[in-house]
């Protein structure tokens, strides 16, 4: 009977060390995942470091065999040009169909002179965007080299010289200022802005507790307020806080997740973050939060009384459910990119396409 039961024992702790084993197997792969760095940052900065793996697993981006496999193609046409659509992150650019927002709100999203002004913007966006993406990697290729992963860029990898990134970058700043000021004034003054904070980022800010958050919240904002700039649409202010502080919401659940993930994983992460604690974090996105619900009831009334449609208080029902499962994510310390977290959560897709369909019959029917 004894021996039955230190059987027993040793059968529970052998599974208990293997979930233990897995779970922190699970929490590896994430920091694995993420080491192309899109938590918490706008530029795809990578901001937590995972162990390095064997030198010559070519699957790793962390390991020498991989590096080596990018850099052989340094100094060839084709490793230019493959390093140079790379460096534009395309992928980054699904973000930019923000600048829907606005026209669509404003019911003027059927306008074809509406929705051509906002695919101007879309392209003006991601030109800015992709040109900082270079100067950022520009300025930070020195310590770029000296990271596993981050010496994978096309850039720190040599795959596009230092000057040839600036002149791209040049090309593709100047062009979205000429774009935006062909199309519209205010969406000239709306690009010129973004792109002043977001090289006041590259050059130091995002290594600011605080400011860093409100940066890359900003971008978001001024991506919404793009879209109604180019086409000169006016919106209610509600609209404009909402964006705000939703964005704010997910930024800080980023940092919230990417700093609870470090304490568990014993991952290294930027600077800027060490100034943040998970239960200041927490803090910021609960109250972001809570302002984005508040604002939204505000602005959902105000469709109540100018479009004289009941579905835009209906629409506070997804949109308060939506809020409080993203919040589940956050809180377990697993969201990532907006986009990706939503892509991953069935429950956020349908509560998404319903609250979009209560928006569209309030502004379309």
């Amino acid at each position: 009977m004894a021996d039955n039961k230190q059987a027993s024992a040793e059968v529970a702790e052998a599974t208990e060390a293997s979930e233990g084993a897995g779970s922190a197997a699970s929490k590896q792969a994430e920091v694995e995942a993420d080491s192309e760095g899109t938590i918490g940052a706008e530029f795809g900065d990578e901001v937590l470091e995972a162990e390095p793996a064997e030198a010559g697993d070519e699957k790793d981006k962390s390991s020498d065999a991989y590096h080596a496999k990018v850099t052989a193609k340094a100094g060839t046409t084709a490793g230019l040009v493959t390093g140079l659509v790379k460096e534009l992150r395309p992928k980054q650019w699904v973000k930019n169909v923000l600048v829907l927002a606005v026209p669509f709100a404003a019911g003027e999203i059927l306008d074809p002179a509406v929705l051509l002004d906002a695919v101007i913007a879309f392209v003006v966006f991601s030109m800015a965007a992709s040109g900082i993406y270079f100067v950022n990697d520009a300025i930070d290729v020195e310590a770029d080299r000296q990271h596993p992963t981050k010496r994978n860029r096309p850039i720190a990898a040599g795959l596009i010289p230092v000057p040839i990134a600036y002149a791209v970058c040049a090309l593709l700043l100047g062009g979205s200022l000429v774009i935006s000021g062909l199309t519209s004034m205010q969406l000239l003054a709306v690009m010129a802005l973004y792109i002043a904070v977001q090289l006041g980022y590259c050059f130091g800010l995002k290594h600011q507790p605080v400011i860093d958050l409100c940066i890359v919240a900003s971008g978001f904002l001024l991506r919404a307020i793009a879209g109604g700039a180019a086409a000169n649409l006016v919106i209610t202010q509600w609209f404009y806080l909402i964006v705000a502080f939703g964005s704010l919401f997910m930024v800080a659940g980023k940092r919230y997740a990417e700093v609870k993930l470090a304490a568990e994983t014993g991952a290294k992460i930027r600077k800027s973050l060490k100034a943040y604690s998970p239960s200041y974090l927490r803090f910021v996105w609960a109250i972001a939060a809570a302002i984005t619900i508040m604002t939204y009831a505000l602005w959902a009334y105000d469709i109540r009384e100018f479009e004289m449609s009941r579905w835009g208080l209906i629409s506070i029902v997804p949109m308060v459910i939506a809020i409080l499962r993203y919040a589940v994510d956050i809180d377990k310390g697993v969201a990532g990119e907006p986009e990706e977290v939503v892509l991953k959560d069935k429950v956020l897709m349908v509560l998404g396409l319903v609250l979009a369909g209560c928006l569209f019959l309030a502004f379309y029917l």
